[in-house]
């Protein structure tokens, strides 16, 4: 039985890519690179670090923390303006916590990013049991340790814990953490997600209270 709800952010409450690309792209046009969007593709869901570093190798570009910095500070001037915030998030939150589900954030992105996120949607840390950053861990997804370090701040156990994703990446960390795992096809398509691991799919987050509590429930 699934007590404990854990959350992506980027993808699943909200849509920043397409923000943290941009404050990335400039940041990087302002160190004199020219890169473009699709170059992060293969990073997302690894955390920042990876995001940048990324992109800044395949241009022969030497990664450091100012690089991140900077992109931070540029994305929350504009995070306001061009986070997407997906339809229903703030109503879905209340329906779990009505029936008793203690929620979570487990996100690959800094501390600094999933504030401006949840920001955006009018929430803050206190309105979840626990929230893990990727300003608390030492691996990233695929490792599973942020979900497993949110289960313990939750009290759960794998076993009854539910992860929302959106990445490949995530999909295969909840996997190697043993919790089921609802993936969202807003980044990647369904059968990326399937084949990464997740016990099904849907199109948008709020769809996940029908895989959780309707007839085409699949946990």
């Amino acid at each position: 039985m699934i007590k404990y709800i854990i959350f992506d952010m980027d993808g699943v409450l909200v849509d920043s890519e397409a923000a943290i690309r941009a404050a990335c792209i400039e940041m990087f046009a302002r160190r004199g690179l020219a890169v473009n969007g699709e170059d992060f593709i293969p990073f997302t869901g690894m955390g920042e670090n990876r995001f940048i570093s990324g992109v800044a190798e395949k241009y022969g570009m030497d990664f450091s923390l100012d690089m991140k910095a900077e992109a931070y500070a540029i994305y929350a001037e504009i995070a306001h303006e061009h986070v997407i915030v997906f339809e229903g998030i703030t109503e879905l939150i209340e329906q779990l916590r009505g029936r008793g589900l203690k929620l979570a954030v487990a996100s690959a992105a800094d501390d600094v990013k999933v504030r401006v996120n949840l920001s955006c949607i009018g929430l803050g840390y206190d309105d979840f049991d626990a929230v893990i950053t990727g300003s608390d861990v030492t691996k990233h997804k695929p490792d599973p340790q942020c979900f497993l370090m949110a289960c313990e701040k939750l009290g759960g156990i794998p076993a009854q814990s539910l992860v929302v994703e959106d990445a490949v990446a995530g999909c295969k960390a909840a996997k190697a953490a043993g919790m089921a795992c609802i993936g969202v096809t807003s980044t990647f398509g369904a059968d990326e997600l399937l084949a990464a691991g997740a016990d099904c799919t849907v199109d948008k987050t709020p769809g996940i209270a029908a895989k959780l509590f309707g007839e085409s429930s699949c946990i």
